[in-house]
């Protein structure tokens, strides 16, 4: 049985999106584009290929296995060429045997079988049959164009075609993407969907193909890699960081691109090594030492800054944080004040060169990008962080998930002169395992959702004495990887949910009896009374089989897109911790 799931999830704010994304137009300039790419990845390979001989040679060629292990895989291409080579000769040497003058073969006149192809391909005749209605070439009507042509009616079904295709690929403007990085088998790729709120739709508008296992994505609203484009105009891109260190940047309202339009890191043109000796020396470090160009281990976290939009910042399990420049596609600052995999960024709403940075060296750091020397304030944790955030109801204060379960709450005002003196506003033991993913409404103070490995979505009202759980709920999605809550103040209670199952879920939590008595004035208006809960998802055929736990029956709807009918009686709830 196959298995998927999906790793993260982003949204895409209402009103970014083109209505009508354009198909990828293969034209002169992106051959151009491509070909540079490639040439960069072939120049690569060749040099693992350069040193995986030269390790061989210099071991004798039957050295330790280890040192030879990169070189394995092109010594098999060779040998398997070389097999290729000695079949192709055997099977030459075998028909120059053959004695077309043998009685068995005569019957079939091998000596003019090509030319009777010939001469019926031309409309000759051949065998005594007569010659075909379109045997004569001067009787055939001959037209400038398919224009007159008036047997041809391809153009007007080609036309309905692309106005159909046209049609299904339009966004509306009341339309939110939401961006699922998945994972099906071996095969990695980033899913866009429409999240459609008043007709209870979600289905997945295309995909993205992707090099390796994806981390973290990040929603940009600044053009990457599009010539002729202003610089500082509006758009729909995304930032995906995968296993690889390699960060891969896609637009998003061109439907099935072949290349992402930058690549930030080594596989990127702007690396800074133009000497070819330099290069190759760095490369042959690849993997074990970090540097001030690139990444050389996977992105665990990425960060855009919504002030200074050309700045994305991206963390990585080489220790590293990294700030580039998107106007540049190349690494402006590398910094290292972490001693152990950086797994969470965050920007500061107010001070917008305040980073913030979650590691598995159990610290949390803010620090001034401006001052890479600067003294900065250091917060330590029990355990490995796993998220961070700020609070978007007071830039003072920000939140720390973590690998046992715990979310803390800090003042960033009150920082210990040591990591290990930490105390926090508060502590939350909010999950008995791994708190994976946690959000804050940015539109409803207080609120927030927390998401675990233990396969369970809360819900929190954050008071003045600490949080209270307003409702526990098993989604079907598995262990949970991601809980975000939309962007848009007219969808503010929507929450987005997925997990190790490879489903989407998105839950109006408005919907929630247990949330509608927590929050009743930030309620639209109209929305008071009873009403029956409303949960979206996409069926995955290719998910794994359900757990025996509870979990939500639903009735299919238009789509494909299944809507829940939760029952609050299947809630858990509790007071204040």
């Amino acid at each position: 049985m196959s298995s998927s799931m999906i790793t993260t999830t982003a949204w895409v704010p209402r009103g970014f999106a083109a209505p009508f994304p354009k198909k990828y137009d293969f034209n002169e300039d992106e051959f151009e584009r491509i070909a540079e790419l490639a040439k960069l990845q072939l120049e690569d390979a060749q040099e693992d290929l350069d040193e995986a001989q030269e390790g061989g040679d210099e071991d004798g060629g039957d050295g330790d296995e280890n040192t030879a292990a990169e070189g394995d895989s092109a010594a098999a291409q060779i040998k398997k060429s070389k097999k290729s080579k000695a079949k192709k000769a055997a099977a030459a040497a075998a028909a120059a045997t053959i004695d077309i003058n043998d009685d068995d073969l005569k019957e079939y006149n091998l000596d003019n079988y090509d030319d009777e192809d010939d001469d019926e391909a031309a409309g000759g005749v051949s065998d005594g049959q007569p010659m075909s209605i379109f045997g004569n070439i001067k009787s055939l009507a001959y037209y400038e164009s398919n224009k007159e042509d008036p047997y041809i009616t391809l153009e007007d079904a080609n036309a309905e075609d692309e106005e159909d295709d046209r049609e299904d690929l339009q966004v509306l403007a009341t339309d939110n993407l939401v961006l699922a990085a998945k994972v099906e088998d071996e095969l990695a790729h980033l899913e866009v969907y429409v999240y459609e709120d008043e007709a209870d739709n979600l289905y997945v508008h295309h995909d993205i193909m992707l090099p390796a296992i994806p981390l973290c994505v990040e929603w940009l609203d600044l053009p990457v890699g599009k010539p002729g484009v202003a610089s500082d105009a509006a758009a729909n891109f995304v930032a995906i960081g995968t296993m690889d260190p390699d960060i891969e940047i896609w637009d998003l309202d061109t439907v099935d691109c072949m290349y992402p339009n930058a690549i930030l890191g080594q596989g990127g043109k702007g690396n800074g090594d133009t000497d070819k000796k330099t290069k190759k020396k760095k490369k042959k470090g690849k993997g074990k030492a970090a540097n001030d160009q690139y990444h050389v281990d996977a992105v665990l976290s990425l960060a855009a800054n919504r002030t200074h939009r050309n700045l994305l910042a991206s963390a990585s399990a080489d220790k590293t944080v990294k700030l580039w420049d998107l106007n540049t596609a190349t690494c402006a600052k590398s910094y290292t004040y972490h001693t152990d995999k950086v797994c969470s960024l965050a920007w500061h709403a107010v001070e917008s060169t305040v980073l913030l940075s979650g590691s598995y060296d159990r610290t949390i750091v803010a620090a001034d990008m401006r001052a890479p020397k600067a003294t900065r304030p250091r917060w330590g944790v029990e355990s490995d962080v796993e998220n961070i955030r700020w609070d978007p109801h007071d830039p003072n204060f920000f939140f720390v998930s973590t690998e046992n379960g715990i979310v803390h709450y800090h003042d960033v005002r009150m920082a210990p002169t040591d990591p290990t003196l930490t105390k926090a506003v508060w502590t939350l033991q909010a999950h008995d395992e791994s708190v994976s993913s946690f959000d804050v409404n940015p539109h409803i103070p207080g609120f927030m959702a927390t998401g675990s490995g233990d396969r369970t979505v809360k819900l929190w009202n954050i008071q003045a004495s600490g949080p209270s759980m307003v409702v526990s709920r098993s989604l079907d999605v598995g262990k949970v990887f991601s809980t975000q809550f939309a962007p848009d103040p007219e969808v503010a209670f929507r929450l987005a949910v997925a997990g190790s199952k490879g489903n989407l879920t998105v839950w109006d939590t408005s919907t929630n009896a247990g949330v509608r008595r927590a929050f009743a004035s930030k309620l639209p208006n109209g929305a008071e009374g009873d009403v029956e809960e409303r949960m979206i998802g996409v069926e995955d055929d290719g998910s794994e089989e359900s757990s025996d736990e509870d979990d939500e029956e639903g009735e299919e709807g238009e789509g494909g897109v299944s809507v829940a009918k939760g029952s609050d009686d299947d809630d858990e709830s509790m007071g204040d911790d």
